[in-house]
């Protein structure tokens, strides 16, 4: 969620945890064994996480906030980098998924629950991971520029939302940026 004026406050904070629960409660109707999402449950997955470190722009420089492990009760963990100033924020959300199957019935529905997050922009694809769309718009309100990055790796679904000033969208390549060092990330740590 990179959020670009006004991201401290609770209504920035709000738009992730909702993007975070309509990817939780998709990945919810996708797993399709109790036991494999309790193994799942038991594992800690914050290694996944990219470092703010890797978080790279021009005169700006992201901290995380302290990681969410298995979000909404799902097998996965979450957190948001700010930016120095607090104007900025990119929410990250990975849920792990019984299997690769199960991971892109959770991208498809989340993928469908797009308008929920934001509007007014047209979904493309994005070269992360084997298979992802991105969109960039508004908050529903039009209070903040949104773009959202959905993307599968493996067993992992993962959604990215960008946050920032009204009329100041993120630029794309940033956006894939990240996406693809949060892909690196995810294929190197569970293979």
């Amino acid at each position: 969620l990179l959020t670009a004026v006004g991201c401290g406050d609770k209504s920035t904070t709000d738009s992730s945890s909702s993007t975070s629960e309509k990817a939780s409660a998709t990945s919810s109707a996708a797993t399709t064994s109790a036991e494999s999402t309790a193994s799942a449950a038991n594992q800690d997955y914050t290694g996944l996480l990219i470092d703010a470190a890797e978080i790279t722009a021009p005169g700006d420089t992201f901290t995380a906030q302290a990681p969410t492990v298995d979000p909404n009760g799902q097998p996965g963990v979450a957190t948001v980098f700010s930016n120095g100033d607090d104007t900025r924020e990119i929410g990250d959300t990975i849920l792990i998924l019984p299997d690769a199957d199960a991971a892109a019935v959770a991208f498809q529905g989340a993928q469908g629950a797009l308008s929920g997050s934001v509007t007014g922009g047209a979904p493309e694809a994005a070269n992360v991971g084997t298979d992802s769309v991105m969109v960039a718009g508004t908050s529903p309100d039009g209070s903040k520029a949104v773009t959202v990055l959905l993307f599968v790796e493996g067993k992992a679904f993962t959604t990215l939302e960008f946050d920032s000033v009204a009329g100041d969208p993120v630029p794309p390549e940033f956006v894939l940026d990240v996406a693809g060092k949060q892909d690196a990330k995810i294929k190197s740590s569970l293979g």
